[in-house]
């Protein structure tokens, strides 16, 4: 069917169902939002499926009010990080499913539906994830009718699974955990081959997952800063690279802030960027044995490995009583231990990360590092009843020694600072995946190492808002709200 006969068909679907689609710029800057849609949404739960929830896929969601205030963060104090710069991160919980991703799910979807390349009416989107991703793409297309279907490791936490199920996603579980995205990657090509009604929105290769960071995420970075005070630089950020959409704010950044140090994340027990390796760990979100094509590795100015024994146990002492009531004891206001649940296991690792480039580049009481809080441990209460199996009840001298171990014990160790030829090696490790295995070609692969890619890449979320104002136009909804 032609490009137009199925924009036909989709501006119908979402007539029919009273969607209008958001812009980036409204993600970004919701007070943009018409003011007959933000007179409704306080009367909208923030996890209804309801397609007016579109428009709170922004970093600015005001839980008391039920509309936007300003960026939803949480700084970590000194007195827990140890170190003399200011550590930020961006909350992922205030958005609609719990997690960010559903920006990234988005900023895959919206170009295809208004520029007639995929067909709610007829078609299934398939949302290849380790998580949080295939929730955000599930969410998205439940609210345009259409059947999500979800691929992720069956390891992940039990929460994912009994969401997607309640959502009425097809969930198909793939074979290990959070590293085995080729085990994902194979269920993709299968899907291909028997599947002709599913159209697959990859994460890890579609460029509207860094193109939705770029033009929200790094903004929203900008505007936390600016409200942290003056006198400050912004020296570096933190963020793992799952997808490698996230760290594309950093490329929004660079072009604010030209000195400003961008570092990957991933765990030590699956070092792939860092030494090439290859492994399994535990914290959830951040898949990987793979570089994802959409990485701008000639970005990234170092990278990162934490421990993932190191999260699980903080993930304890942030959430067990024995351990807020020793952090506590150790003079944390209890107003801040009563938001560390907002960290989940990756935002712990991305918190780790964050101390861990401040003390590699000594950073002072002046700087300044971002970092993204993906999720809420709210997303991971069974791994907390299975740490509680395995380890038994959670005590003070747990606390204690978790503390020294993995906070005030946090070294320059397994961080290596990237030169050209370091960042080549990442860009290089792609070939192995993506034109030995996916289809690819070393032309493709030859054109991400030339920054002029890059910049063309991010110009698109203008011309695609331009394109989703012209779909709103021919949907009419937006007039009858």
């Amino acid at each position: 069917m032609s490009r137009p006969a199925v924009l036909k068909k989709t501006i119908a679907r979402c007539r029919e169902r009273k969607v209008v689609i958001p812009t980036f710029e409204e993600m970004r800057s919701p007070g943009k939002i018409a003011a007959a849609i933000q007179k409704r949404l306080p009367k909208i739960g923030l996890w209804d499926v309801d397609p007016l929830n579109l428009f709170r896929i922004t970093w600015k969601n005001d839980v008391k009010t039920g509309l936007f205030g300003r960026v939803n963060t949480l700084e970590i104090p000194p007195s827990l990080t140890g170190v003399r710069a200011r550590v930020i991160g961006l909350v992922g919980k205030f958005f609609p499913t719990g997690a960010h991703k559903v920006g990234a799910a988005f900023g895959c979807l919206a170009p295809r539906l208004v520029n007639g390349e995929f067909d709610p009416t007829t078609q299934k989107a398939v949302w290849p994830s380790t998580g949080n991703y295939c929730r955000g793409g599930a969410f998205d297309s439940a609210l345009l009718d259409c059947t999500p279907v979800a691929i992720l490791p069956e390891g992940m936490s039990r929460e994912r699974f009994e969401w997607l199920k309640e959502i009425g996603a097809e969930v198909i579980a793939t074979p290990g955990t959070e590293s085995n995205v080729k085990e994902i990657y194979d269920k993709c090509w299968e899907i291909r081959r028997t599947r002709p009604e599913c159209v697959i929105f990859n994460q890890f290769d579609e460029f509207g997952n860094p193109v939705w960071h770029y033009e929200v995420t790094g903004p929203a970075i900008e505007e936390a800063f600016a409200d942290a005070g003056s006198g400050l630089r912004l020296a570096g950020y933190v963020s793992a690279t799952g997808s490698a959409g996230t760290i594309a704010a950093g490329d929004y950044l660079r072009t604010k802030f030209p000195h400003v140090k961008v570092a990957a994340s991933e765990a030590l027990q699956c070092p792939t960027l860092l030494y090439n390796g290859f492994g399994a760990h535990r914290i959830e979100g951040i898949g990987d044995k793979h570089v994802p094509w959409i990485h701008n590795a000639r970005n990234t100015d170092a990278v990162i490995g934490i421990d993932d024994e190191a999260c699980m146990r903080l993930l304890r002492l942030f959430n067990e009583p024995a351990g807020l009531q020793q952090l506590k004891e150790d003079g944390l206001p209890p107003a801040f231990l009563d938001r560390l649940p907002l960290l989940g296991i990756s935002g712990i690792s991305n918190m780790l990360s964050a101390v861990k480039l401040a003390k590699f580049f000594e950073l002072g009481e002046k700087d300044v590092v971002f970092t993204i809080f993906t999720d809420s441990s709210d997303l991971y209460k069974s791994r907390l009843e299975e740490l509680r199996h395995e380890s038994g009840a959670y005590e003070r001298k747990h606390a204690l020694y978790d503390r020294a171990r993995y906070l005030d014990g946090a070294g320059i160790d397994h961080v290596q600072e990237l030169g050209y030829y370091g960042q080549k090696r990442i860009h290089n490790l792609k070939y192995f995946t993506w034109v030995e295995q996916q289809g690819k070609s070393s032309e493709d692969l030859n054109r991400l190492w030339d920054p002029a890619f890059w910049t063309d890449v991010f110009q698109q979320g203008p011309k695609w808002d331009r394109q989703i104002r012209d779909f709103n136009k021919e949907t009419g909804v937006l007039k009858k709200i």
